[in-house]
């Protein structure tokens, strides 16, 4: 790519949208050139905007702290700016899926970290490496939205990052029903220590909303693009039952999974098949694609938060202790970075295979 595409960051001063500023920092396709934020914030610098709360381990890139912050409601003026924008607002649902069309109206596109449009029938939720062709459903939706270039696409929830993507490697033995638990890191929830310290040696067995995305969101993902409806047509197995909960630590979902085949494999062939699994990322070489999204871990205390979360840049899936169980044909442990792989890091991979595949263009 000779030159980069313009990028903004819709809700830039957020947690999240500190993530996307940190990762994007150098990337070869893609420049910060405008991040808005809410009225509070409009016309500050960005550095003096998030000053004494920026919460990422590396210090504000040089590039954006003169950006003078925008406004993110004046969208026309917003959009002139950019090629395409990432998504991390903090607004209510109704306001999300609002924002997100207009900008999309704008002919600009939208790659969102939000949960808003993640059920709207015609937007891709897309982990890169298991249903890029879902993309193709794009197409319908720029017909709703009377558009040529401007389109939403989105990420699904951050604790599915940690299991879909082994039973994803293993859909030719057709799993068909999984008991999952999930610990939470409280990044997840746009805090650290310091502003929860109720967290700090306590589990909270609860999160809101937590539970269903768990179980749905992966039958979306495995569902298929109806383009005559016009609507991504989600799956029917397996079905999952999962708990969520909160688990006093900074980055990194863990879940424990229990799942039954309908043609039963054996240890090696599982492990196998995780070890060289390769989707779209890692074919295109795209920049934030792990070199090996998924890793097996023959330890039997592996994988860990403090070890392996930040594997490959954060974005690889760590997968240990498979074992046969009792009840179900096999249990396993599974790891992944809940603000990277699962958020911002994400969302960038997925606008890597959006531009790509010539869904992301130079306005």
């Amino acid at each position: 790519m000779s030159k980069k595409l313009r990028v903004g960051i819709l809700g830039g001063t957020g947690m999240v949208g500190q993530r996307f500023i940190s990762l994007l920092d150098q990337h070869p396709w893609f420049e910060v050139v405008t991040i808005a934020a809410s009225q509070r914030s409009e016309g500050l610098r960005y550095e003096d905007a998030v000053s004494g709360r920026w919460k990422m381990e590396t210090p504000i890139p040089d590039s954006v702290k003169n950006i003078k912050i925008m406004n993110v409601n004046n969208v026309k003026e917003v959009a002139e700016t950019v090629d395409f924008v990432f998504s991390a607002v903090d607004m209510t649902k109704e306001e999300i899926k609002a924002i997100e069309e207009e900008y999309a109206k704008t002919e600009t596109p939208v790659v969102s970290n939000n949960s808003a449009h993640r059920w709207t029938p015609d937007v891709p939720m897309v982990i890169p490496e298991i249903n890029c062709d879902h993309f193709k459903i794009i197409e319908a939706q720029k017909k709703r939205l009377g558009t040529k270039k401007g389109f939403i696409a989105v990420k699904p929830n951050c604790s599915i990052q940690s299991y879909v993507p082994a039973l994803n490697a293993w859909k030719e033995f057709e799993p068909y029903e999984c008991i999952i638990t999930t610990y939470q890191a409280i990044s997840g929830a746009g805090k650290d220590f310091k502003a929860w310290p109720e967290m700090v040696e306590n589990i909270i067995p609860y999160i809101g909303g937590e539970e269903a995305k768990s179980e749905d969101e992966p039958l979306r993902i495995w569902g298929r693009a109806d383009l005559e409806r016009g609507e991504i047509v989600k799956a029917d197995e397996p079905k999952i039952s999962c708990q969520c909960l909160r688990v006093p630590v900074l980055n990194g979902h863990t879940a424990a999974v229990f799942v039954k085949f309908k043609k039963k494999p054996t240890k090696e062939q599982l492990i196998e098949k995780l070890e060289n699994y390769k989707g779209f990322p890692q074919e295109e070489k795209l920049p934030m694609a792990p070199e090996q999204f998924i890793k097996y871990f023959d330890e039997d205390d592996r994988p860990q938060v403090k070890a392996d979360v930040d594997r490959d840049k954060g974005m690889g899936i760590s997968i240990g202790r498979i074992r046969e169980d009792s009840i179900y044909d096999y249990k396993f442990v599974g790891l992944s970075h809940n603000t990277i792989r699962g958020a911002a890091g994400g969302a960038i991979l997925c606008a890597e295979a959006l531009t790509a595949k010539g869904y992301i263009k130079e306005k």
